[in-house]
């Protein structure tokens, strides 16, 4: 089928084809417009009921018939993905939906194979961008986000839940919301709209604010604990996507929401801030 259509307002029409694997960037903005705006996504995120965060229904059954052959081909997904998709340790050369991050300064050029870095015990915020304990990849299938923000999956062989890090007395609410938070912004929580006024971009997937499940706001030492539990996805995010260029919105499933179980992995939203935004950067 071919659709004629405007891709952008910079952009002519043009026709672009649906096809059956993977969606390219254009498919995406043709046959799957976004749903939600950066506000509502950041909103969505906020919550810690991340089962908000939804992709196109069309989308989400071009996944699925997908995932099907996938599963005939490999096996299983997670055979897919570490056999073929991860490629543990290098740049991701598979994406139909690259990335307009510059390759931060310590994977450029030449790297010094004698130095080794030993397995930490959960996932740290300094292991290395191009360690084979890690995949920095683009998700091939995105939820329903605004075409200018990426969305960036980090897998992770190293556990990201760690009891270092989650005191028991919050690790029912981790086990429930999971883990999230912010980058690049000097805006606060209170600057978000309010999920009230956000909850109508999710009517077509019958949402309502009676069936979220997530905590209610607990004590600032609960609080200071929770943001505690994320301190090291949240550095190792801060080293990818440099703040005083990218805004990011990051979360990680809670166990209930994880769509490969096996393998631990953070999902980061990124949107690179237009050149008026840099100078007004507050680091």
């Amino acid at each position: 089928m071919t659709i004629e259509t405007l891709c952008s307002p910079s952009k002519t029409f043009r026709s672009v084809v649906v096809s059956h694997g993977r969606p390219t960037r254009e498919e995406l903005i043709t046959h799957y417009p976004a749903r939600f705006t950066w506000a509502q996504l950041k909103a969505f995120v906020s919550t810690g009921d991340l089962g908000l965060l939804k992709r196109d229904k069309k989308l989400q059954l071009r996944y699925e018939s997908w995932a099907a052959d996938i599963k005939k081909e490999y096996g299983s997904t997670i055979n897919y993905l570490v056999n073929y998709r991860l490629q543990w340790g290098k740049p991701d050369t598979l994406s139909l939906l690259p990335s307009a991050l510059v390759e931060p300064e310590e994977t450029c050029g030449h790297i010094d194979t004698s130095v080794t870095y030993t397995a930490p015990e959960y996932f740290k915020a300094d292991i290395p961008f191009r360690s084979d304990l890690i995949s920095i990849i683009q998700n091939d299938w995105p939820y329903s986000v605004p075409p200018e923000i990426e969305h960036t999956l980090i897998w992770s062989r190293v556990p990201v839940f760690h009891p270092d890090l989650i005191p028991s007395s919050i690790a029912a609410r981790i086990q429930q919301d999971g883990l999230c938070g912010f980058t690049g912004s000097n805006d606060s929580i209170d600057d978000l709209p309010s999920l009230e006024s956000c909850l109508q971009a999710l009517a077509d997937w019958g949402v309502t604010k009676e069936a979220m499940v997530y905590s209610p706001r607990g004590s600032d030492e609960e609080e200071e604990m929770v943001r505690n539990a994320g301190k090291e996805v949240s550095g190792f995010v801060r080293r990818r996507w440099p703040e005083d260029q990218w805004e990011t919105a990051w979360f990680v499933n809670p166990p209930r929401l994880q769509s490969v179980p096996e393998l631990a992995h953070i999902h980061v939203f990124a949107r690179k801030k237009f050149s008026e935004e840099v100078p007004s950067w507050d680091a």
